[in-house]
């Protein structure tokens, strides 16, 4: 959960529209959120970027494009390279 104010995606249209478009460039197992672990975007990494919905979507939309389908690595890869880049920055999330 983050400790910050966030905004949810229901008070603000900025936000929602952000928080709609990155998702949009996820491959469809990423974009849907997994209902044990979910808590709502405002208590995510993606929640935490909800006072700023500009750097929210073009923060999480790099996500997106470095998950594409397109790209020659598998999604154990892409697991295990995340694994290790929140390791590396002790990032909980």
């Amino acid at each position: 959960m983050t400790w910050i104010k966030t905004v949810r995606m229901e008070e603000d249209a900025n936000v929602k529209k952000a928080i709609e478009d990155e998702r949009k460039l996820y491959p469809e197992e990423y974009a849907t959120p997994v209902a044990a672990v979910f808590a709502g975007v405002e208590a995510s990494i993606v929640g935490s970027h909800s006072l700023f919905p500009d750097v929210l979507f073009h923060a999480f939309s790099t996500f997106g494009a470095l998950m594409s389908p397109e790209l020659p690595l598998k999604r154990h890869q892409h697991e295990m390279i995340a694994t290790m880049v929140s390791v590396t920055n002790r990032c909980h999330y």
